[in-house]
């Protein structure tokens, strides 16, 4: 009988005209402001020197050139460098901005293979709560103007997997069968409790940070973004999906 409530459980449209209401711009706009002191107070520890060279990478160009320039920063000021990748890293993953891939990738090339899967695991985790949480709070008019569609598909399939939802959200982090963008943004709307969020997160991301932060060390030898996930690695990461979400269909099979 619950299984079926919740299956029966519909998103409801929000009335509002506009997408936001003044209250949560505010919200927004105070998250956007916080980030932006976080990178004004690393500016201002920084050594004084042309920084012209910093911008968000959008191809592998622009990495190798940031690599290029943050190598030098990284042993002298490796706080302020970790910090403001950090930073930048939950910043994009908050607001859905395009690009994390080349920041995990840089990782790999600044800090080695631990350290930069550790610290992609960190800020990825740490970025997809924050959207996850702000969301909750505004995300919901965006949703439904943006993916309406999308969002009730998650919903239903949410609803029918209650019981196994820890093995679906890793299947879904591990497998491209929905952005991880849209799952950060959607999951607090369609009732995904943030533990099962969070551990879904945390130990999805790690086969794909690893194969990222991985390639970033031959950051020189890629000649493409085609270059970073070969025949193996796809494989590999969908074994491991469809490893996540076996006992999920067995324990449905049984019922």
């Amino acid at each position: 009988m619950e299984t079926e409530n919740q299956s029966n459980v519909v998103v409801e449209a929000p009335q509002s005209k506009y997408p936001l209401s003044f209250w949560e711009a505010a919200a927004a706009s105070t998250v956007v402001l916080g980030f932006v002191f976080g990178l004004l107070c690393v500016y201002l520890t920084m050594p004084d020197s042309d920084y012209s060279f910093l911008k968000l990478p959008h191809s592998l160009e622009d990495l190798q050139v940031l690599r290029d320039h943050l190598e030098s920063y990284t042993s002298d000021y490796t706080a302020q460098v970790l910090v403001g990748y950090c930073v930048v890293y939950i910043f994009m993953q908050t607001f859905m901005i395009p690009g994390t891939v080349f920041m995990s990738l840089l990782a790999g090339a600044l800090f080695g293979v631990l350290k930069g899967v550790a610290l992609v695991v960190f800020t990825a985790t740490a970025g997809a709560s924050s959207c996850y949480f702000l969301s909750k709070l505004i995300g919901r008019p965006l949703l439904f103007s943006l993916w309406p569609d999308k969002l009730k598909f998650f919903q239903a399939q949410v609803a029918k997997r209650r019981k196994g939802l820890l093995n679906y959200m890793l299947f879904l982090r591990l497998t491209p069968t929905l952005p991880n963008t849209f799952i950060n943004v959607a999951s607090p709307i369609v009732d995904v409790p943030y533990h099962i969020f969070f551990l879904g997160t945390v130990i999805g991301l790690i086969p794909a940070a690893y194969v990222t932060v991985r390639a970033g060390i031959a950051l020189g030898e890629l000649q493409s973004m085609r270059d970073l996930y070969d025949f193996n690695s796809i494989a590999t990461l969908f074994l491991i999906g469809v490893v996540s979400v076996t006992p999920t269909l067995m324990s449905k099979n049984k019922s």
